[in-house]
């Protein structure tokens, strides 16, 4: 026999609560590159010009915005060191591996989605 539980729906102040969190989320990393940029990062630290070669389609002025707002946001670290030329490494930080899970659950969806698409369009 299936025991069936009932939850009480959220409360207002609960809905409002979620809805704002998720709101500061996508204020902070909303946008096409900022996710794609700190799964690239998380991987492995990179330059410049390997991040433009990992993440297809952005171009130099964006990629340069997207990383100062990253590190804006403690989300990244730029380091400098002092060869010649000057070497640049940009690398995750743990905050933004706090972020591996949503990343995760959103590949995960989206490789659900990819199907779903695929299977609609067969059917046409």
């Amino acid at each position: 026999m299936t025991q069936i539980i009932l939850e009480a729906p959220p409360t207002k102040a609960a809905c409002v609560s979620s809805l704002n969190n998720v709101m500061d989320t996508l204020y902070v990393l909303g946008g096409k590159w900022k996710l794609p940029l700190i799964l690239s990062l998380v991987q492995a630290p990179r330059r410049f010009g390997e991040i433009m070669k990992e993440v297809d389609g952005i171009s130099p002025k964006i990629l340069a915005k997207e990383l100062k707002d990253l590190e804006l946001n403690d989300f990244i670290v730029r380091r400098v060191y002092p060869t010649t030329p000057v070497t640049i490494i940009y690398e995750a930080t743990d905050y933004s591996r706090t972020l591996r899970g949503v990343l995760h659950e959103l590949s995960n969806w989206g490789e659900q989605h990819r199907e779903r698409i695929k299977q609609s369009m067969r059917k046409k």
